[in-house]
C-alpha cells in the first residue's frame, strides 16, 4: 500500500552525529554521571552551536531515522516471539518519559508516542512528525530521551550494552562499503 510517509521518501539526515549524540548519553548513564563534565558540556554545546540550521535539520532526521532503524528492529525481534512492538516497546518508552518530569515535558510525550507508532508500522518518523509543523523546544529532549530508551532497550534485551550503537554503525559501515553512502 502506498503512503506519502514511506520512508523510501525522507530524508536520512545525519545519522552518523545522532548516533555519536546517544552514544555519549548512553556512555554516561552507564557510567553513573548524572551530569556532563562542564568541559565536555561546554563543548558540546559549542559543537551544536556551530550548526547552521540546515545542519540541526539534518541531525533530526538522522535521529529520526535512528528511531525507524531500532523500531524497525525490534518489530522484528518481537514479532519472530509472536509479540507487537506497540504493544511491548511504546508503553515502556512513553511510561520511562512520563516518569522524566524534569527532562521531558508532558505536553511532548503525545508526538513521541504517535512518532514510535508511526515507526512501528513502517512509516518514517521524520515525515510523520513534519506533518504537525515544526519541531518544539519540548520535543528536543523527549526526542532524546525516546532515542536512549530505545537504544537500552535493544542492549537489555540482547544482553550487549552496545548492540544498538553498534548495530548502526554496522549498517553505516556496509552502507559506506557498498558506496550507497557519501
Amino acid at each position: 500500500m502506498f503512503s506519502s510517509f514511506d520512508p523510501e521518501y525522507a530524508p536520512v539526515g545525519d545519522v552518523g552525529t545522532a548516533l555519536l549524540y546517544v552514544d555519549s548519553l548512553l556512555t554516561r548513564i552507564r557510567e553513573g554521571i548524572s551530569q556532563a563534565d562542564p568541559k565536555q558540556r561546554e563543548l558540546i554545546d559549542e559543537f551544536f552551536g556551530s550548526f547552521s540550521s540546515e545542519d540541526a535539520s539534518d541531525v533530526l532526521d538522522g535521529a529520526c531515522t535512528l528511531v525507524y532503524l531500532y523500531m524497525e528492529w525490534l518489530r522484528q525481534a518481537h514479532e519472530e516471539q509472536d509479540r507487537d512492538v506497540v504493544e511491548s516497546v511504546v508503553p515502556y518508552v512513553i511510561g520511562s518519559m512520563r516518569k522524566m518530569t524534569i527532562s521531558v515535558k508532558p505536553e511532548a510525550i503525545p508526538a513521541m508516542a504517535g512518532m514510535l507508532t508511526a515507526s512501528a508500522i513502517g512509516l518514517s518518523p521524520t515525515l510523520w512528525r513534519k506533518q504537525y509543523g515544526p519541531w518544539t523546544e519540548a520535543e528536543m529532549n523527549a526526542l532524546e530521551a525516546t532515542l536512549v530508551l530505545l537504544a537500552d532497550y535493544i542492549n537489555h534485551l540482547t544482553n550487549d550494552e552496545t548492540m544498538a550503537i553498534r548495530m548502526i554503525a554496522d549498517i553505516m559501515e556496509s552502507m559506506e562499503q557498498a558506496g550507497d553512502v557519501g
